[in-house]
């Protein structure tokens, strides 16, 4: 066991952990990042999403260490694929082609995208990455997080002590470890007042989770593996909010909430799904590239037939949550198996056995995501909560515009976006206004130096389904690196930053002067509803996260 202490220990490095740790190391600041998986990047990687992002996101008010990130992406392709002259010459290429985003890509080129941002502080010593260490104990003193101890996948442990500790897991451990303040699942209505919150609270009210995966497919080859032990189970469960068994193409329109059935290939119009699943979350797409060379698509599974909500991961003993990730891992290996050999086809058949796990792109033997997607994380209690009465329409009215948060630190946008929960709850889609991060939703109401930066900041159940996407995450992160560096060059603690005005204006110079981060939307967009073109558009919406 080894003890080291740099300026900033960030825990877990997924997208805000990563976002965190180059904020802080660009302000000058030494940098400890630990991961679990052997992937940074979190849902952009291990937990293979492409990024769900706003209508603004090519705009001037984007991150620019997030427009960075992406400019590496398209350049990255541009480096080393076999791109056709047009797609190349893109200056908005879009690897797969993707409805979902401007720019579905790989998750292994995000890993090598965000390795090359780090490659600088990595070789100069001011930022060491610790993969494949998980959390393991939090020492307390007081109001102060003393250290976090992390183990490796041989056991080997070592405790890791800074000034300050940002919480970027995936699911908010170090608030559980350290016994450190917050809530898990749906606040009430009674607490909260927002208008789509249950009347009561229900700690095991969670989003579903869901494990993702790669495939391409080859027809006329034959890929079908073992039949999933409990794939009868999935294949005839209905849960009463669904319109039957999840292995199917008929499911749920999140906004509406009419039933539709979507194939993952149509060539034929079809009712209410202007497109198939394939294109849905595509992540190659062989036009793309030079006759010969990449001579399949891959598509990202990332569907709502592996939305996983039989059972909790929070709340629970840990055999209880291993057991709910054993299981969504069989859901989507039985929607596979499904797909591949009893899924109606357009052509009168059944099955698409040349359906092949692309293993390599996700960068596991079995084929899945390195990890479980999360939509839903432990929230830590802080002096500002973000409610649905701050940023949706319906609540606000129309017209109105997102709250303005003088203690801003960056933006974001997305629907408020909730999937099928653990409670038995269908989807929860409303439409929200693009919005600020305020301060006060980044500070735990008493540990003073630990600070979450991923999906575990001061929100709500409600409100979480608009701050949990990409570029939102990243931006949260961005926000406590810098939060963490100016409080240790100003020597006092982060949540003093906001209680004296004259230090939130320095910090908030900070964000726009050396990390060019923008605070305010412009009001056009602060204000901005979205108004369906027909009601065709409308049925056609889709939530995507």
């Amino acid at each position: 066991m080894s003890q080291t202490t740099p300026d900033l220990l960030v825990i877990g490095g997924g997208t805000g952990g990563v976002a965190a740790a180059l904020a802080a190391l660009r302000l000058g600041r030494r940098v400890i990042m630990t991961e679990e998986t052997d992937w940074l990047g979190g849902q952009l990687t291990s937990q293979a999403v492409p990024p769900d992002e706003n209508a603004w996101m090519e705009g001037p008010q984007t991150s620019p260490s997030y427009a960075d990130f992406r400019r590496r992406v398209r350049d990255y392709y541009r480096r080393n694929y076999p791109l056709t002259t047009s797609a190349a010459s893109d200056p908005a290429l879009n690897p797969g082609l993707g409805v979902v985003s401007r720019l579905c890509h790989e998750p292994r080129v995000a890993v090598a995208v965000i390795d090359e941002m780090l490659a600088p502080w990595r070789a100069s010593g001011h930022l060491e990455v610790l993969l494949q260490h998980r959390p393991v104990h939090v020492e307390i003193a007081g109001d102060l997080v003393r250290s976090v101890t992390v183990r490796d996948i041989n056991g080997v442990e070592r405790t890791l002590a800074a000034p300050i500790i940002v919480d970027a897991t995936e699911l908010g451990d170090l608030l559980e470890l350290g016994h450190i303040e917050h809530v898990i699942g749906a606040e009430g209505r009674d607490d909260t007042g927002e208008l789509h919150a249950p009347e009561v609270a229900n700690p095991l009210d969670q989003q579903a989770v869901s494990w993702c995966f790669a495939l391409e497919y080859r027809s006329g080859e034959d890929h079908v593996g073992d039949k999933p032990k409990r794939y009868d189970h999935w294949r005839t469960h209905v849960d009463p909010f669904w319109p039957g068994p999840q292995l199917s193409w008929t499911d749920v329109e999140p906004i509406g909430l009419a039933v539709r059935t979507r194939p993952i290939f149509q060539s034929r119009p079809t009712p209410h799904a202007s497109f198939d699943l394939w294109r849905f979350r595509r992540i190659l797409a062989a036009e793309n590239f030079r006759n010969g060379t990449i001579d399949s698509d891959v598509s990202l599974v990332n569907w709502p037939q592996i939305d996983y909500w039989e059972a909790p991961l929070l709340g629970v003993d840990e055999v209880s949550a291993q057991r709910a990730l054993h299981a969504s891992r069989e859901l989507s290996a039985s929607f596979l198996y499904w797909m591949q050999t009893e899924a109606p086809r357009e052509d009168g058949g059944h099955g698409y056995r040349g359906l092949r796990l692309r293993g390599d792109i996700t960068g596991t033997d079995d084929g899945y995501a390195k990890a479980v997607y999360v939509r839903e994380s432990r929230r830590a209690l802080t002096e500002f909560r973000v409610v649905e009465q701050h940023v949706g329409v319906e609540a606000r009215g129309a017209g109105a515009g997102s709250e303005v948060f003088d203690d801003s630190v960056g933006l974001g946008h997305y629907r408020i976006d909730l999937h099928p929960s653990t409670a038995g709850r269908t989807y929860v889609d409303i439409e929200s206004y693009p919005f600020q991060i305020p301060l006060g939703a980044l500070l735990p109401v008493r540990v003073d130096n630990l600070l979450p930066a991923a999906k575990n900041i001061g929100s709500t159940h409600i409100t979480n389904g608009c701050y949990r996407l990409h570029p939102v995450e990243w931006s949260i992160g961005e926000a406590v690196g810098a939060l963490a560096a100016f409080a240790l060059e100003r020597g006092c603690p982060p949540r003093a930053v906001r209680a004296d005005r004259r230090l939130l204006l320095d910090y908030q110079h900070v964000l726009t002067a050396r990390l060019g981060i923008t605070l305010q939307w412009p009001e056009v967009v602060r204000t901005h509803h979205y108004v369906p073109q027909d009601a065709q558009e409308s049925k056609d919406s889709v939530s995507v996260g």
